[in-house]
């Protein structure tokens, strides 16, 4: 049977890379997360020893997780954050974004969080496209964006749909500079450095702006975007996880250039953990020496088992770790 076109044109959207050999990483464990009332988990980092994760739907906690059989308790941390600055996205979209957390939940709707060697933890806000820290003591802050961040993505083509902005975020551990994903239509990377209390560009703050589709691998008949759903920044390598790819890729942190991937599509797509949505699900990654957390932002839907609490995964890290080459 031939190909659609809608088909044809997802292969030929693919990354080179993306023919190349991807191992498969070995699940080590699957935790199920109570105590997220509005579920939705959308982030996670290992924090001063302790992992952490948060969810779109709230604005005022963090999640500690205490881990600890197959089920684990998430622990809230509540915070105050002011009222979130105007960083130049489009108003139209700060307008629907408005609106719907009126429906769903989450005016905020933090999709990531990361922290450093000091102690403050950071989120990222894709309804502000703004990134908020919260300091181990005292008041959570907005972190003030010069205007050239936002306006350099969105001359790249990034931040130009609903829905689609920053989804991950990953921070050095001296404070000082920060990685931001844009989600799809297009996706790509960025990167913004702190200097005399601003955080701004050298240069160009865009590494990487690249949009295109690729065939759903629930649905092949159907095609779904490129995109990033978090980052984490381990011994000074970015690494990214790709939703729709089923996959993590590790990249250099100052050209967003591919140098290795694994897949986990093994696990994601086995039979009783599938959900019916043709696109992927897991939006929350943090990694360490010995493997890789990956969190699922189930939305409260059902999984094939039954299971409708956001889910978190444990890989083994792969043979060689994640500095070796497949």
């Amino acid at each position: 049977m031939r190909p659609s076109a809608g088909l044809l044109l997802g292969l030929l959207a693919l990354p080179l890379f993306a023919a190349a050999a991807q191992p498969e990483l070995v699940l080590q464990g699957e935790h199920a997360i109570d105590g997220m009332a509005q579920g939705n988990l959308s982030g996670l980092a290992e924090c001063g020893g302790a992992l952490w994760g948060e969810s779109d739907r709230d604005d005022d906690r963090l999640y500690r997780f205490e881990r600890g059989g197959s089920a684990w308790r998430a622990e809230p941390r509540t915070f105050d954050a002011p009222a979130a600055p105007d960083t130049g996205l489009d108003w139209k979209l700060r307008a629907t974004a408005s609106a719907a957390a009126v429906v769903r939940g989450g005016a905020h709707d933090f999709e990531g969080v990361s922290c450093d060697a000091q102690g403050n933890t950071y989120l990222v806000s894709e309804a502000h496209a703004a990134v908020l820290k919260i300091p181990a003591q005292g008041a959570a802050q907005w972190l003030p964006f010069a205007p050239e961040v936002i306006a350099q993505a969105r001359k790249a083509g990034m931040l130009q749909h609903f829905n689609a902005i920053f989804e991950g975020l990953a921070v050095s551990p001296d404070g000082k500079q920060l990685w931001l994903a844009a989600e799809r239509e297009k996706r790509g990377l960025l990167r913004v450095r702190e200097r005399d209390g601003q955080w701004g560009c050298d240069g160009s703050c865009v590494l990487l702006s690249e949009g295109g589709s690729q065939p759903s691998a629930v649905d092949p008949k159907a095609a779904v975007s490129l995109d990033f759903s978090d980052l984490a920044l381990y011994r000074g390598k970015l690494f990214t996880l790709e939703r729709n790819a089923y996959r993590i890729c590790r990249r250099d942190a100052a050209s967003a250039k591919v140098e290795a991937c694994w897949s986990f599509a093994g696990t994601a797509l086995a039979p009783q953990r599938r959900y019916r949505e043709i696109y992927g699900l897991t939006e929350a990654l943090a990694l360490d020496e010995d493997g890789a957390w990956v969190g699922t932002d189930n939305n409260q839907w059902k999984r094939q088992d039954g299971e409708t609490r956001p889910v978190v995964w444990r890989f083994a890290a792969p043979a060689g770790g994640w500095m070796s080459t497949p």
